[in-house]
């Protein structure tokens, strides 16, 4: 690195995306556990779930369901906001939410889905993608920080 106080200008521009993709993350799992209806129809309705049987699923998750997806998605707003703030937690937090993404996965690959779910491609599909994006967000969190421009 030419200059070690300046930060590189892809590291905004990585933390700013990761940042709004984390972000909808975080809104989903706010608005999911406050069981808003609105958004559960937004959400849920399109793939045939209507808001009681969306608020029937999600009240079937154990507690550590729950504090694994937390992780999955807290870490990664964690992660998003330290990266900006070129902290070396960065990596620590995409660990955390890489952790819970695919434990918080795995639960749900492995519990019978109602049909509208369980027949749901992208369903299937964003979880794949979502570790994917954990993934590359904690590589470059660790790149950067043995480039010496998180502290």
């Amino acid at each position: 690195m030419d200059n070690p106080g300046k930060a590189p200008w892809h590291l905004w521009v990585v933390g700013l995306v990761s940042l709004l993709w984390n972000a909808f993350g975080g809104y989903d799992y706010t608005m999911s556990q406050l069981r808003d209806p609105a958004y559960l129809e937004a959400t849920m309705g399109p793939m045939g779930m209507s808001v009681d049987q969306s608020i029937a699923f999600l009240d079937s998750f154990p507690v550590w369901a729950d504090v694994l997806w937390a992780l999955g998605v807290w870490g990664s707003v964690a992660g998003s906001v330290l990266l900006l703030l070129r902290s070396r937690f960065a990596v620590t937090a995409f660990l955390v939410s890489l952790v819970g993404a695919i434990l918080s996965f795995a639960y749900q690959y492995t519990i019978d889905l109602p049909p509208q779910l369980a027949d749901n491609t992208m369903g299937k599909i964003m979880p794949l993608v979502i570790i994917l994006a954990v993934v590359l967000q904690w590589w470059y969190a660790r790149s950067q920080k043995a480039a010496g421009v998180l502290r």
